[in-house]
């Protein structure tokens, strides 16, 4: 069905942070799976780990206990300080068992959402989104959302009301167009959100997994949220959702409320405990923050009047350009770069977080060369 808009090649396989099309053709790759590789493709020992589980078993479904899920929740509910872990396969399954979740613990029916998020695109994620464009062809959507101004934490106090339950807000937008806000917005939330007793929700799904700099991007700020949500990147390209949440809000599911039957399956909980291991066994977050900030820097010294502002965490990094940046994803792949545009007119990069200097340099000439020949 023709929900993508693709280049004319095919990716055929891959390398670290490099991928390769069907015709041998190399490129260095800054999309990263939208964020899913964090260490990078073609990994034989990660291979090895996932084909050693599939030739125990690949799913028992959750009718029973499978011992990689449990050390995959025990690790998750550790990292986090949170209590107990749901599996699902997408980050919009992650939200939506969060929206449940929610609603049955608080027994209310609205939760405050900020404009240009973007939670998915089934309809309980879909209605949290803050993106009109992509809700429009769909309505009526699920009741229950108010959306305020990002990085407001007065807007999010005064939109609040009896039926309030919650507030769920990325870290930092990611498909707005890499928006980092204030370094207290947070921690502003955090005290609203018990003051009022109300449920904070963290939509770590692009932030998480060491993406920022540590391992949740709600560890820069040292608060806690009640919810958070993770896919992407924990399972280096395999399909994985994880709802995490406090244990008191965890245990309001009772059985039967919510179910998956793929979700946190033998081998993506194989695949996401390789991942997470490896993640933190070569310090990945710290690279992640050393690299981005490098990157950010050599981004930063390309003088184009092209380029408008350039943002990010770690390796969450967005350039806002003056117009529209389609031509320059597609100048930059003939080049052998890959990279993403969201918002229209941001160019963004979530490479493996294994991404070094010297690829990084590349990537940067071929953005400035091609910067230089369309301005």
């Amino acid at each position: 069905m023709p929900t993508y808009s693709r280049p004319e090649i095919a990716v055929e396989r891959g390398d670290g942070c490099c991928v390769f099309d069907s015709d041998g053709n190399r490129y260095i790759d800054l999309v990263g799976g939208l964020a899913t590789c964090s260490i990078g493709h073609g990994n034989e020992e990660f291979a090895e780990h996932i084909k050693t589980q599939i030739k125990r078993i690949t799913n028992a479904t959750n009718l029973y206990y499978t011992e990689e899920q449990v050390k995959l929740a025990e690790k998750l509910a550790k990292l986090s300080g949170l209590g107990k872990c749901f599996f699902s396969n997408s980050g919009t399954e992650s939200i939506e068992a969060a929206i449940k979740l929610t609603r049955k613990h608080a027994k209310k029916t609205r939760i405050i959402a900020t404009k240009n998020c973007f939670h998915g695109r089934t309809f309980g994620s879909l209605a949290a989104t803050g993106k009109d464009k992509i809700k429009e062809p769909f309505k009526p959507m699920l009741e229950g959302f108010d959306h305020v101004e990002y990085d407001n934490a007065e807007a999010v106090e005064n939109a609040i009301n009896d039926e309030t339950a919650a507030v769920i807000v990325e870290p930092i937008q990611g498909e707005a167009g890499v928006i980092v806000p204030s370094e207290d917005y947070l921690k502003n939330l955090r005290e609203l959100c018990d003051r009022h007793d109300l449920l904070l929700i963290l939509d770590e799904i692009q932030t998480g997994c060491g993406r920022t700099g540590k391992f949740f991007a709600f560890g820069h700020s040292g608060v806690k949220p009640d919810i958070v949500t993770m896919a992407k990147g924990i399972a280096n390209g395999i399909p994985m959702g994880v709802t995490i949440a406090r244990d008191e809000i965890a245990l309001s599911f009772e059985k039967g409320d919510h179910g998956s039957t793929f979700g946190g399956n033998p081998v993506a909980c194989a695949a996401a405990n390789f991942t997470v291991d490896f993640i933190l066994r070569n310090e990945l977050p710290e690279n992640a923050k050393s690299a981005g900030n490098y990157f950010l820097s050599r981004i930063k010294s390309i003088n184009s009047r092209a380029i408008k502002d350039v943002r990010g965490k770690g390796l969450m990094i967005g350039v806002e350009l003056d117009s529209k940046g389609s031509d320059i994803v597609k100048k930059c792949m003939e080049k052998g770069l890959l990279i993403n545009c969201t918002n229209e007119n941001v160019l963004r990069f979530l490479p493996p977080l294994i991404i070094d200097k010297g690829l990084i340099d590349d990537s940067v000439e071929i953005l400035k060369e091609v910067l230089e020949h369309e301005h």
